[in-house]
């Protein structure tokens, strides 16, 4: 296997699709709202919980300016929402290199679009894990995989993509957003990049500790075990 060695980027990158899926939607509404003033032909691509809660923001059109991840991908969400974005066309929307030739040919044979800004923030599990009662396996069903996944893509891919896993960074990307026509800079997405990594890193760490500290004998008990 050869590694890809990028020696061609865009300075700036015009934000046109986007794919939104948070927990915290602190902020929210008046983060799509600017995105719509700044490019009216923005598209969202989102999922479940956090798609129906964008069809009741004013100014926001379905089919044009928001769309269904379960519409784009053809596939339905898997019961209990465990998987929703692990999709092969996702992945080569994020990941793409815009002047890749080969990449371009895999877009045009799967009918994919490139997106330049993923906005993913992850299930609480530091919170979750800090509530009376818990039980180690509600513990286990709080851990995000698809969210990660999606981040750590978007941020390898800063070239191109604005990797967004916080409601602090929207002010910041707006601004930048309105004084450039809709752009941001390299500078920007190489600053969200680290912010992204930081944040899965301790995402996981916390996830490591928490698992560690708990025996197995703890899970065994909650089982029917065949």
């Amino acid at each position: 296997m050869s590694l890809n060695i990028v020696s061609k980027i865009d300075k700036k990158v015009k934000i046109s699709n986007v794919i939104i899926s948070v927990f915290d939607k602190t902020n929210l509404d008046h983060f799509i709202k600017k995105l719509i003033q700044i490019n009216p032909d923005i598209t969202i691509y989102s999922t479940g919980g956090t798609y129906k809660y964008l069809t009741g923001i004013e100014g926001i059109k379905e089919g044009k300016n928001l769309v269904s991840i379960s519409d784009y991908t053809k596939q339905p969400e898997m019961q209990g929402g465990l998987v929703k974005t692990l999709d092969f066309r996702i992945y080569m929307g994020i990941l793409s290199e815009k002047y890749n030739a080969e990449h371009k040919k895999d877009l045009e044979r799967t009918s994919s679009i490139e997106f330049d800004m993923l906005v993913v923030n992850l299930y609480p599990f530091s919170s979750v894990i800090k509530k009376q009662g818990l039980t180690p396996e509600e513990a286990r069903t709080n851990i995000d995989i698809g969210g990660p996944c999606m981040l750590r893509a978007s941020a390898k891919n800063f070239h191109r993509v604005a990797s967004v896993c916080s409601p602090a960074e929207y002010d910041t990307i707006i601004k930048e957003m309105e004084e450039n026509k809709g752009q941001l800079s390299l500078e920007t997405r190489f600053k969200l990049a680290c912010t992204t990594f930081e944040h899965t890193a301790s995402y996981d760490t916390t996830i490591a500790k928490y698992l560690a500290s708990i025996n197995i004998a703890d899970f065994e008990k909650l089982y029917n075990i065949d």
